[in-house]
């Protein structure tokens, strides 16, 4: 039996489904978040190792910024792949494809023996990392409700920051343990394969979502799906398969035309995700560099000031998606990018004047306000595409939250040296000014998002 791309049966299950049912929704939602812990362990352990890894290996500067940013470069190509193939073969198979991988690969770059094989392991871990957080956000969009999952969405940014504080907590008790430097970072990378497994357990018994099911004809299947998850079988769709038509990526262009609404809201979510990646990326990400390149107090004392900031971002991106449903996803926006703008420039003014004490709290400010502004980068380009489309809309926008990621990670220790840490900082300022433009000029409100 056939069936054409505008199957009417099938809109209507995929509406009922959204509008209806959210029972084991928000554990879904959870144990997809809960793969942004991965990322945040790798990102923030790599950055407060990299002091050891390069005193065992001694590679060049080029090198070592390579290594750290190897997993960003990785995760480019495996947004693309991840949510091409979500689309294509289905959710579960990408999810559980992509924990096994960095399973594998976390622990094997444990062992390497050299800075070439660290590298590459690495840029082999950036393709699950990528794969998964694209994959992980169509289950979020297709297994809650409308106002619910926007909220879930949201959430990656507090997962975010309760990664980095059990990261930096590690790496500060294995250095106060006066552990051998080659091994502190052995460990602190290789751990990462134990919540990846926790995960990958967590997640083997969930079944496909009922709403791919549907868009690809497999009505037998997601009548069985949401029968054994919602007790409800689905009584408007035929009991037969249907053959549907494959997505293809020239179609998913040109469905983001289709609406203005999802073509503006989408396009609002290319520019944070890059603008949000790059605030992080150069700054955040080299707060323990900086501080200890202004002298602000030894390793150790930096691990410790890193950890109460990360605390406090983790605050932030708890209260971030609780205000959400009270001020919507746009003012959300408007506010981080608001905070992390000011933020900044007031760090380059304490750093031009010397008035270093007033760093650590600019830093808090920024990273406040960061967790606000990146909380809804993906959440608001997935909620919006069509179901048929969601992977590879989820995939393209974390393209572009892990493009700058790369390019900051390993250019800006150069770029830092040679304009200067005010001057840095200071450009690092542009980054947010652009995403408050889009969020102003560009971003309708769409919480609560229904297709029309």
């Amino acid at each position: 039996m056939a069936a054409s791309t505008h199957d009417p049966v099938a809109e209507q299950a995929v509406r009922y489904l959204v509008d209806t049912h959210s029972p084991g929704g928000t554990r879904i939602g959870w144990l997809m978040i809960a793969s942004i812990f991965i990322e945040a362990w790798d990102l923030y352990a790599i950055s407060f190792v990299l002091i050891y890894i390069s005193g065992v290996f001694h590679p060049s500067a080029l090198m070592l910024g390579l290594a750290a940013a190897a997993t960003q470069g990785g995760a480019v190509v495996g947004a693309l792949i991840g949510g091409w193939l979500s689309d294509r073969i289905g959710r579960r198979a990408v999810f559980i494809g992509t924990m096994v991988l960095f399973v594998i690969v976390a622990l094997a770059q444990s062992f390497a023996q050299n800075m070439e094989t660290l590298v590459v392991l690495r840029l082999i871990l950036g393709l699950p990392l990528g794969s998964d957080i694209s994959n992980g956000y169509t289950y979020i969009m297709e297994s809650m409700q409308h106002g619910k999952r926007e909220v879930m969405g949201n959430r990656w940014q507090f997962m975010f920051a309760v990664g980095e504080v059990v990261s930096v907590a590690v790496v500060a008790v294995l250095v106060a343990s006066g552990m051998a430097p080659d091994i502190i970072w052995r460990v602190a990378l290789g751990l990462g394969a134990v919540p990846a497994l926790a995960i990958l357990i967590l997640r083997a018994e969930l079944p496909e979502t009922a709403i791919w099911l549907i868009q690809r004809g497999r009505y037998r299947e997601a009548k069985r799906v949401t029968k054994e998850m919602y007790g409800d079988p689905l009584d408007m769709l035929p009991d037969q398969d249907v053959e549907r038509p494959r997505v293809k990526l020239a179609d998913f262009f040109a469905h983001l035309r289709e609406n203005p609404t999802r073509w503006r809201a989408t396009l609002f979510g290319w520019i944070a995700c890059f603008a949000q990646s790059g605030e992080f990326s150069t700054f955040a990400f080299y707060i323990p560099v900086l501080f200890t390149l202004l002298g602000v107090t030894g390793h150790l004392g930096i691990a410790l000031i890193t950890l109460c900031l990360y605390v406090f971002a983790a605050i932030s991106g708890f209260v971030g998606p609780q205000i959400t449903p009270i001020i919507g996803q746009r003012a959300l926006s408007i506010a981080g990018f608001g905070i992390v703008l000011v933020s900044l420039i007031v760090a380059a003014i304490a750093i031009y004047t010397d008035h270093l004490i007033v760093l650590p709290f600019a830093a808090a400010a920024m990273l406040w306000g960061h967790y606000w502004d990146a909380e809804n980068v993906m959440t608001i380009p997935s909620m919006v595409a069509k179901p048929q489309y969601r992977g590879t809309a989820s995939g393209i926008a974390y393209v572009f939250v892990k493009l700058p990621a790369f390019l900051a990670i390993f250019l800006f220790p150069a770029f830092f040296g040679a304009i200067g840490k005010g001057n840095a900082t200071l450009f690092t300022a542009l980054f947010p000014l652009v995403g408050l433009l889009a969020a102003i000029f560009i971003l309708p409100e769409v919480y609560g998002y229904r297709e029309d």
